[in-house]
């Protein structure tokens, strides 16, 4: 019994045998795999019956099974990475050294101060008072620059010349009366001196009481009254001003008070809207006092610094116009509580004599307490702002001497005088 299984282990263990071997020659062909895992065991395929023996025999004990391939011993767990050291933190910079203070620069040496320049205005005002210097001032300077003595027909030629220049009789003979009375003194005993003496004079006319005052612009509203006659540039001069004082960060208001033209209306609204200010009017032929009364309280009521009045152009010799300039002037009275603050006249200068009479008549109606002299640059009678001032008593406020709006100038006397009597461009 045992000899017949013998060949049955036999054949067994060589079909194991195969079967190992075949399954290893597959393993192995294989690609390798990208990670390590686990090897999965062999699947054992179940032997096969044997043949039945031709002879029964008892049934044989079936062979063991072969112990199962151990299992692989899972990868090891990747190490976890160190985590980084910290970086050290930075050593503190090390306090800088104080810097030790410069000694002090010496004191540069004095250096002479530069000669102040001319205000701005000094050549414009000498190029307005061109056509004047080139007329009587000339005629003057050859006079009394011919002689070194003066004598009775030279004075009697320096007359003609001044009343020529619209002096005006009174203010002639008081100039030519003072250089005589420094003459008989021994003075003048040269040109030079007769020069200065003339300069010193025309600073005196114009050293009227008020002069050096400023404009009264301290009430709230400050209200400045414009008279004058047409043709005088009364609306351009009220633009000119208003901007000005514009300029200066003051709120300006204008009041149309000339409602018989209302071409004066219609230019003062022009000049509301170039200089950003408001314009009251009223209808065309309303009563001019009535358009002033609603001004004054509209300023008020509006904090308006500056007001400026216009009032119709009329002719001096006018009656009834002057009479109603004066009410008006009455109506400002009463709606501001005080008369208003400038009452200003403005006057040509091309008109000489005329412009001192209409100064005449105008003083009778409102009390002035200042004169605005316009185109001085136009004419060669520029020396009427002495008769004017002399004979009335009342001060220049403003000159124009051209178009521009800088051009309209406060007065200096002063200034006025070194750029009138100049004689730099006199040859």
């Amino acid at each position: 019994m045992d000899l017949l299984l013998i060949p049955l282990l036999l054949a067994g263990a060589v079909f194991l045998y195969a079967l190992v071997s075949t399954l290893r020659l597959r393993t192995e062909a294989l690609p390798p795999p990208e990670k390590p895992s686990a090897p999965v065991a062999a699947p054992v395929e179940a032997t096969p019956e044997p043949p039945p023996a031709a002879e029964p025999a008892p049934e044989p004990e079936a062979a063991p099974a072969p112990a199962p391939a151990p299992e692989a011993a899972p990868a090891p767990a990747p190490a976890p990475e160190a985590a980084p050291a910290p970086a050290p933190a930075p050593e503190a910079a090390p306090a800088p050294e104080p810097v030790p203070e410069a000694a002090p620069a010496p004191a540069p040496a004095p250096v002479a101060a530069p000669a102040p320049a001319a205000p701005p205005s000094a050549e414009a005002l000498k190029e307005g008072l061109k056509s004047t210097r080139g007329g009587f001032i000339a005629k003057l300077s050859r006079l009394f620059g011919a002689k070194k003595k003066l004598d009775p027909a030279l004075f009697d030629e320096a007359e003609e010349i001044l009343l020529t220049a619209d002096l005006g009789v009174h203010t002639t003979m008081r100039i030519l009366d003072s250089l005589r009375a420094r003459n008989d003194k021994g003075e003048l005993d040269d040109p030079a001196r007769i020069w200065d003496a003339l300069k010193e004079d025309a600073r005196a006319i114009l050293a009227v009481p008020g002069a050096d005052r400023p404009l009264e612009l301290d009430g709230k509203p400050s209200v400045i009254l414009v008279v004058g006659v047409n043709g005088v540039g009364k609306t351009t001069t009220i633009g000119k001003l208003a901007s000005r004082f514009q300029s200066e960060g003051k709120k300006v208001m204008l009041a149309a008070g000339d409602t018989f033209r209302a071409a004066a209306t219609t230019q003062l609204e022009i000049w509301g809207e170039r200089v950003g200010c408001e314009v009251v009017k009223g209808k065309e032929g309303a009563d001019p006092s009535s358009v002033i009364f609603d001004a004054v309280k509209r300023a008020q009521a509006e904090a308006v610094d500056v007001l400026i009045c216009d009032t119709a152009g009329r002719l001096h010799t006018k009656t009834p116009l002057m009479e109603e300039l004066a009410k008006v002037s009455r109506t400002i009275e009463k709606a501001l509580g005080r008369p208003a603050d400038e009452r200003l006249l403005v006057l040509d200068a091309t008109t000489g004599q005329n412009a001192i009479q209409q100064a005449n008549t105008f003083k009778e109606a409102v009390s002035l307490s200042g004169i605005v002299l316009t185109k001085l640059d136009g004419t060669a009678k520029g020396g009427v702002i002495l008769g004017i001032v002399d004979q009335h008593k009342v001060p220049v406020r403003f000159i124009g001497i051209g178009e521009k709006v800088a051009d309209l100038q406060p007065f200096d006397a002063s200034a006025f005088v070194e750029a009138l009597f100049t004689r730099e461009d006199l040859g």
